[in-house]
């Protein structure tokens, strides 16, 4: 499925840096919290810590605020906000897996902030509304505010300049006012216990967050660019002044911290004018809905328009390209969780899935920085390491808030990322996953340069020769068994091509790469252009790998007998590069059931190299069931010491294999297997290393020779050990 591409155009309604961004981002920071809850944080912890708890939540919303500004000045922003810096850093399913719960979460907070204001205004004694439902009164509140935001976003962030008025004159009647005249002293037994430092933060620091409904309007903004780092920082530090003033000046009007934890409305209290604190409570609930109405549409659009939702959500409707089908979705949303009420159980997973967000959009910009692309050029640039401390803070601050809600949180996001995944969105914008495996990989490499690698760390790293087109596939689901889960493996041909023949050779890779996805194997794929063949397999094991990674294991169908003396000097070849060789026959059919036989000739490197390789095919599913049998040929020794030898070699390598000691009788040693492998699955035998002294085709005589004395056996795989590492040492 294809996800639109970044160059799509949007007409959007190209608001500047004050309406666009810092308007919705500050009217959501200040809210009910400052109002309701910092006489409660006062009375808790006191002046000093809670002056910290403030500077703590917001330098993690400024660390972020620097993050997403980084993020947004990288790139050509459209629609969607948060999501969509996500998508193309992180790729679609990582954008959907946080913008989707995002986008829902913010819909269903509407229900919250229009909750709060219509128990508000039904409180206030206002005889023509006190007499109405809540609900009703929630539900007229939320049908303006979804006509206006729908039809136009414009007339809804203007509407919030009046708003923002009433919230500064409720400020100005606070600060302008005094110690209450004649408060008592709440009763012993109506004083709420003490809290600590930790869970006070968890309750304030929903406040500090908001500032993703001022990048929500990227899609709409004249100068995205611009726009997002000055709106959110400017909105960040302001909330800030304004946080740090109030309790200040709260402690200077009440001192008694029962008085503090007591009294909900200490604030209206101390306040010249009482009223405009109402105000100001009712006008920071509706900002709050409003901005989170205008951005929660604008998510869902943006994620249509990647295929990530169905379609209608992405239509656009008017000059500006209005979300109308996603707003209505959004309503319909908000206003059943205004009709139910009391949906208070899940508020904290709300709060979480914007944590989790920034904590994400942190990780992003620190990525992005560590690694220095060249496509990395933002304008406004935020060293690694602040964005990092951002996303600690944000994980830090989602454990102390509800350590539950946040499993439950990273589980629905793990779930919508787990289900774009399985559908295999193709994005066409390119985004930065490759670069961290290949930072990661480079990290890697640096730390392997000039490490002697031992033993006790081999692991089989294959590189499986197939000519073109594939027949072999016995040989790639051998590879597969060996390698899968425990080494590296690379998928190579060598195609016969003179200088002057045009290959595509694009064409080929994926042809190829389309056939082990097939059957199941997680390999690399080379094919090299050669007018030799053999030479180029030589070449291929010369020079094939990167760094100190490297293939360590050539595996082969049988030589063909017309290619002797070519296949002869491929062998050497691979010994002279220090590498095994593993030959097995394409055409022959595994049998369901049997052993693993190994056949053993003592401590040569051949019997542990064909452990090690038999040990970690039987790890695999299609060879689970299928027990290890050693096997020993003796002629010089008794069957008795044989015995022994096993016995001791077992008891040290810790495995569990049956074992068989076979007396020669005088028979030929290949005669001697093919007697007793009928009832093997597959029998691995060593081969000798090519002589340097004996003719050209020598080694491939004798190759094919055991090839034939071994032809009733089901299935023979021969083994040449050659690389420069003690195989004995893997079973010590």
């Amino acid at each position: 499925m294809k996800a639109q591409t970044d160059t799509d155009k949007t007409a959007g309604y190209g608001f500047g840096t004050f309406q666009g961004v810092f308007t919705p981002s500050i009217l959501t920071i200040i809210g009910v919290v400052m109002y309701l809850r910092f006489g409660w944080m006062l009375g808790n912890v006191g002046l000093l810590p809670s002056l910290a708890i403030v500077t703590m939540g917001s330098a993690i919303t400024l660390l972020t605020g620097l993050s997403i500004s980084a993020l947004a000045t990288n790139m050509r922003m459209k629609g969607g906000g948060a999501y969509f810096i996500l998508s193309r850093s992180l790729g679609p399913e990582a954008g959907a897996a946080l913008g989707i719960p995002l986008a829902l979460s913010q819909a269903i907070s509407v229900s919250f902030y229009i909750a709060g204001f219509a128990e508000a205004l039904a409180g206030a004694g206002l005889p023509w509304v006190s007499a109405i439902d809540v609900r009703f009164t929630g539900l007229a509140t939320l049908t303006v505010i979804a006509i206006v935001a729908t039809l136009n976003a414009n007339i809804a962030l203007k509407s919030q300049y009046f708003i923002m008025a009433a919230i500064a004159l409720s400020l100005l009647s606070f600060f302008s006012g005094g110690a209450p005249e004649k408060l008592a002293a709440p009763e012993s037994g109506a004083v709420p216990a003490i809290v600590g430092f930790w869970p006070v933060f968890a309750v304030f620091f929903p406040a500090v967050t908001g500032i993703l409904s001022g990048v929500g309007m990227s899609g709409d903004l004249k100068n995205p660019g611009r726009s997002i780092p000055v709106g959110t920082i400017a909105a960040v530090l302001v909330g800030y002044v304004i946080y740090m003033t109030v309790p200040i000046f709260l402690h200077q009007m009440v001192p008694d911290a029962e008085i503090l934890r007591s009294e909900t409305m200490i604030i209206g209290k101390c306040a010249r004018w009482p009223w405009m604190i109402l105000i100001g409570v009712w006008a920071a609930t509706l900002s709050s809905a409003v901005g989170s109405f205008l951005c929660a549409p604008r998510v869902l659009q943006a994620l249509a328009r990647d295929s990530l939702l169905p379609s209608v959500f992405a239509r656009g409707y008017g000059k500006s390209g209005d979300p109308r089908a996603a707003s209505v979705f959004c309503f319909a949303l908000s206003a059943a969780g205004v009709w139910l009420g009391d949906i208070n159980m899940i508020a904290p997973v709300l709060t979480l899935f914007n944590l989790s967000t920034y904590g994400l959009l942190n990780l992003c910009a620190a990525c992005e920085e560590t690694m220095s692309n060249p496509s990395w050029r933002p304008k406004f640039r935020v060293r690694a390491g602040f964005s990092f401390i951002g996303f600690a803070g944000c994980l830090g601050a989602m454990f102390m808030i509800s350590p539950g809600w946040t499993f439950v949180a990273i589980f629905v996001e793990l779930s919508v990322y787990w289900f774009v995944k399985r559908r295999e969105i193709n994005a066409r914008w390119g985004d930065m996953r490759a670069g961290i495996r290949t930072a990661l990989v480079g990290l890697l490499f640096r730390k392997l340069y000039g490490k002697r690698h031992r033993s006790r760390n081999w692991r089989p790293n294959l590189i499986v020769l197939q000519d073109l087109p594939i027949q072999n596939l016995r040989l790639i689901s051998l590879a597969r068994e060996m390698s899968g889960g425990h080494g590296l493996a690379t998928l190579a041909s060598v195609v016969r091509c003179s200088s002057a023949t045009a290959v595509d050779e694009r064409g080929i890779v994926d042809s190829v790469v389309r056939t082990v996805r097939k059957l199941n194997f997680h390999c690399g794929v080379k094919v090299l252009l050669a007018e030799n063949p053999w030479r180029g397999m030589s070449e291929l094991v010369r020079a094939y790998g990167f760094g100190p990674i490297v293939p360590n294991t050539v595996m082969m169908g049988m030589p063909k007998d017309n290619h002797r003396a070519e296949f002869s000097e491929f062998a050497r070849v691979v010994c002279r590069e220090r590498k095994n060789l593993i030959l097995a026959d394409g055409s022959a059919q595994v049998p369901e059931q049997g052993f693993i036989d190994i056949w053993w000739r003592g401590n040569s490197p051949n019997a542990a190299f064909m452990l090690a390789i038999a040990f970690l095919m039987q790890r695999s599913p299609a060879w689970r069931r299928h027990p290890l049998r050693l096997n020993m040929i003796v002629r010089n020794r008794t069957v008795e010491e044989a015995e022994a030898t096993f016995a001791e070699f077992l008891e040290r390598a810790r495995l569990d294999a049956l074992t068989r000691v076979i007396a020669s009788d005088g028979m030929p040693f290949v005669d001697t297997i093919a007697a007793n492998s009928t009832d093997a699955a597959v029998s691995l035998v060593g081969l000798r290393p090519p002589a340097a002294d004996e003719a050209a085709s020598a080694f491939a005589d004798y190759v094919l020779a055991m090839r034939d004395g071994l032809s009733g056996v089901p299935y023979a795989v021969f083994s040449l050990a050659a690389e420069d590492v003690d195989f004995n040492g893997i079973f010590d």
